[in-house]
């Protein structure tokens, strides 16, 4: 599969691909750029040989900024507001996002907000710079509302009160904040973040690619009642049983040390081991 577009530049190596964001100045998010990340939405859930998604900015101060303000004034208000009867193509997308069999990280450099910041809540994992990284929910004082899952997901992701605190004030917040609160996973110095997130991608890639598949499925069950949640995860680690995957890393993990006493007590590196090994193969992106 071939990924061609302007503003989004598509780099696969292996099981991993790379997107850089460049919209200059700020990567505000334009009907152009959005239209690039719906294509590439469809394009990446469609992939069978991707595991693992990076989303970065060819800008180290700006990730990916709120929604074109001048395109919303656009949008046609002579008539009263109505419920829709299916969620808005920014929800399907940023649903797209979370919900396909890859993981999608965002390395956050810089700036994200609005908009950016509802799509990068919706990835499965975001990275953050120490002391640079910010997060801005712009929407209120601008006499809107987050409205791309924003009011949906933050909750979710930081808590009620931390989510009113980010949507409400409409001011920074920081990267060390983030990282405490659960918006970002973790943050490095600006020289570390690159080659950390790169790394987890390559491990993670190397892995049995349904158990990676099936586990993230399982992990999106939590939104649902426990007992629910529960049946789901039994069924989903069924299927993992019957993978070939399976069945030759678990061997492979008996031969190489586990459950010896040497092998349990150095078990990241352990797992680091039974990697594929074949994440690193380049093809056309």
């Amino acid at each position: 599969m071939t990924y061609e577009y302007k503003l989004l530049d598509v780099a696969v190596s292996g099981r991993v691909a790379t997107v850089t964001i460049s919209n200059p100045p700020v990567n505000v998010i334009t009907l152009a750029l959005l239209a690039e990340l719906e294509a590439l939405s469809h394009a990446l859930k469609a992939d069978p040989d991707l595991t693992v998604v990076v989303f970065r900015s060819a800008d180290p101060d700006f990730f990916l900024a709120h929604f074109d303000v001048a395109a919303i004034l656009q949008r046609p208000t002579d008539t009263p507001a109505r419920r829709d009867t299916q969620i808005k193509p920014y929800h399907a997308m940023c649903e797209r996002y979370r919900t396909m069999d890859k993981v999608v990280i965002a390395q956050i450099e810089g700036r994200v907000g609005g908009g950016g910041s509802e799509l990068a809540a919706s990835f499965d994992m975001r990275f953050g710079v120490r002391g640079k990284t910010k997060i801005n929910q712009m929407e209120v004082p601008l006499g809107i509302l987050p409205g791309g899952t924003g009011t949906q997901r933050l909750p979710r992701l930081i808590g009620r009160g931390r989510a009113m605190e980010l949507i409400l004030a409409g001011d920074d917040l920081d990267a060390e904040t983030a990282e405490r609160w659960g918006y970002l996973n973790r943050i490095y110095e600006a020289k570390e973040i690159g080659p950390a997130v790169e790394k987890l991608a390559r491990r993670i890639a190397s892995f049995p690619a349904e158990a990676v598949r099936l586990a993230k499925q399982s992990v999106n069950q939590s939104d649902r009642p426990l007992i629910e949640g529960l049946f789901e995860e039994a069924y989903l680690f069924d299927q993992t049983l019957r993978t070939a995957g399976a069945k030759a890393n678990m061997r492979r993990f008996l031969e190489i040390g586990g459950q010896t006493r040497e092998g349990e007590l150095r078990m990241g590196e352990l797992c680091a081991e039974l990697g594929a090994g074949d994440e690193g193969t380049t093809r056309p992106g």
